[in-house]
């Protein structure tokens, strides 16, 4: 069975963007981003794979990236309708149309997608973001990576938008970055 990984970049105060969905306080720079190369190669962006050097490396982890509408817009914004064309591409939105073969849109409901993909084979499924699809899908996340950046926002998006209820997590791996980051994995208990 595949797991659902929710890999995010976070502040020290839990936020994965400004309020107005801005993130470039999170920096791709020295070890942080060198493990990051190594180990989620897949993560970075289409666009991005060739100037770093990664164009043709092969998926670690994942397979299939799923976004939520907000997390998808500002790749659209710069014009790329496929952002991630290495890997199986779904974006949850009731609103959104098909704008490219590549990107799968779901109008549904999200555990219930998730739950049929984990029964596909493959490599992990990484949740991309946002808050409120990581809020619909909390109770199927086998795993978190969180790469905790040394900022304080004060407020912005958190890393879930959910009602209240608490769903444990174990302490599996930190690794502590020179740039002050770090990346730490939880498994589900």
């Amino acid at each position: 069975m595949r797991k659902l990984t929710y890999y995010i970049a976070t502040s020290l105060d839990g936020f994965i963007a400004g309020p107005d969905g801005e993130f470039d306080f999170f920096a791709f720079e020295g070890d942080l981003a060198a493990a990051i190369l190594a180990d989620y190669p897949e993560t970075l962006p289409t666009h991005a794979r060739e100037p770093l050097g990664i164009a043709t490396a092969a998926n670690a982890t994942f397979d299939t990236v799923l976004m939520g509408r907000a997390t998808y817009e500002p790749a659209l914004a710069l014009g790329v309708t496929s952002p991630y064309a290495h890997l199986r591409q779904y974006v949850f939105s009731r609103t959104l149309r098909q704008r490219d073969p590549a990107v799968e849109i779901v109008a549904g409901e999200p555990a219930e997608f998730v739950r049929e993909l984990k029964r596909q084979d493959g490599l992990g499924i990484w949740l991309c973001g946002g808050a409120t699809l990581a809020g619909h899908l909390v109770d199927e996340i086998d795993e978190l990576v969180i790469k905790r950046y040394p900022v304080v926002l004060g407020s912005g998006i958190p890393l879930f938008r959910a009602p209240f209820a608490v769903t444990g997590f174990a302490l599996r791996d930190t690794r502590v970055f020179n740039t002050g980051a770090t990346i730490s994995t939880y498994a589900k208990h």
